[in-house]
């Protein structure tokens, strides 16, 4: 049984900074890639920053420069460094894994944490 945890939302105030973990329980076949997605509510669920299993990252436009996604396979989680924060990154923010083997593509995601950018 695989579960995701995200830990780490709140409440910050414009230009400031949070770090998001994802921890992951039970057994993904590898290779994996793990990605932050955030949603607010009337949009539709948006990448924001992807990494792969060899550390390849790719972000939204709107966050480069300003997130880090990284991972720790020992610990098995990932992380999302948000720095320069603005009310526009208000979101439930959800960690995602994907994997595909011999011919099927898994999808797993966490419960989601809120992040609320305001003075």
């Amino acid at each position: 049984q695989v579960q995701l945890v995200e830990s780490g939302g709140g409440l910050v105030q414009p230009g400031g900074s949070l770090r998001l973990s994802c921890a992951v329980s039970g057994h993904i076949a590898s290779p994996y890639n793990m990605g932050w997605y955030r949603q607010t509510p009337g949009k539709q669920r948006e990448l924001v920053a992807a990494i792969t299993s060899t550390g390849s990252t790719n972000y939204e436009n709107s966050v480069k420069g300003r997130f880090t996604i990284s991972r720790d396979n020992a610990k098995n989680a990932a992380y999302l460094q948000m720095n320069s924060l603005k009310s526009e990154d208000t979101a439930v923010y959800y960690c995602n894994v994907k994997n595909s083997i011999f011919g099927f593509k898994n999808d797993y995601w966490g419960q989601g944490t809120q992040v609320t950018v305001s003075s």
